[in-house]
């Protein structure tokens, strides 16, 4: 009769605790959920009201932005997006678009798979010490900023005393030096991918280890009875237990389609490689700092976001109706 009468009072509704008393019980989570709440709102929302500089006829830095000068500043010709068709209209558009778009899709070809297989590789090793060895070696690059990294491969890839040359000559590949980051950019983009790729493949490689070590280990042992070999058991177990992983991943990376990484090209960026290295993030920073034209940069800034926030809606869309995985 008791239990009865608990079970009652549990279900009935009146019993339930008021808003303020689960406020309350929860206080200490309550207060680190508003922590990072106010953290987004400050450093991620309310910057965006700079996006008005991209519309405006010609923004000043000694302009406030929270004034009633700026608010009531021009705005550009065209009802604001004269910024935007001069960016389309510049003739060095097609060039940095290209640029752009053929740095960032051969790191979605080559970077975003070979953490996939290195990861996967990593885990049939059988010895604890040398995959902890290998793991070790592979995060070290990710530890170094690009501003280290870039004096290290300016330094090898010298056309004279460059690490590089000296063993290419050696073994007799090339007849003298070359400068791999000249010759108008001919090699500018395989420098860069491999160099990103030296970087990042033991870091990026981390979440699929992660979600390797969370599948059910009977499952292969269940597939070691019936005889499966390890690439059997690969691509039959380890691969689909992490395809919604890999499917996430594709969509973050096919929204940042058009960040060439800046800090990486900035460092590797010469005159004599400028065809080939001037991407959208260049463009728009010599653009703000040398030419002083903010509203101009910003407009460019602003363009990259909307297509980034499209490929990622479209490339979120295609997953969901391939593999039901999304983001949203």
């Amino acid at each position: 009769m008791s239990s009865t009468v608990s079970e009652v009072k549990l279900r009935n509704p009146l019993n339930k605790k008021t808003f303020f008393q689960r406020l309350k019980d929860e206080r200490y989570l309550q207060v680190m959920a508003w922590l990072g709440i106010i953290w987004m709102l400050v450093f991620n929302y309310a910057p965006m009201y700079g996006i008005l500089i991209a519309f405006k006829d010609d923004f000043r830095v000694t302009t406030p932005l929270f004034s009633w000068k700026f608010l009531t500043s021009k705005w550009a010709d065209n009802f604001g997006f004269e910024h935007f068709l001069e960016f389309f209209r510049d003739p060095e558009f097609a060039n940095v678009m290209k640029n752009t778009l053929g740095i960032s899709i051969l790191k979605l070809c080559i970077c975003f798979p070979l953490p996939i297989l290195f990861a996967i590789l990593l885990n049939e090793v059988r010895s604890p010490k040398f995959k902890k060895s290998i793991q070790t070696i592979s995060y070290l690059p990710h530890f170094l900023s690009w501003v280290i990294l870039g004096g290290i491969l300016t330094t090898w890839l010298d056309g004279e005393t460059g690490f590089i040359n000296q063993v290419l000559v050696k073994m007799g590949l090339i007849e003298k030096g070359v400068f791999f980051l000249g010759e108008d950019g001919k090699y500018f983009w395989a420098i860069v991918v491999l160099s990103d790729l030296w970087k990042e493949l033991g870091w990026s490689a981390i979440i699929y280890l992660a979600a390797i070590s969370g599948i059910d280990q009977e499952m292969y042992e269940a597939a070691e009875v019936d005889g499966a070999s390890r690439i059997r058991k690969i691509v039959s177990i380890t691969l689909p237990a992490i395809k919604s992983t890999i499917v996430i991943m594709f969509i973050l990376a096919v929204g940042g389609l058009l960040n060439s990484n800046f800090d990486q090209i900035y460092v590797l960026y010469n005159s004599s490689n400028q065809a080939k290295s001037n991407v959208i993030d260049i463009y728009s920073y010599t653009t703000a700092m040398r030419s002083l034209r903010f509203s101009f940069a910003s407009a460019i800034g602003f363009f990259k976001s909307v297509i980034a926030f499209i490929l990622l809606f479209i490339a979120n869309q295609v997953t969901k109706k391939l593999n039901d995985t999304s983001l949203f």
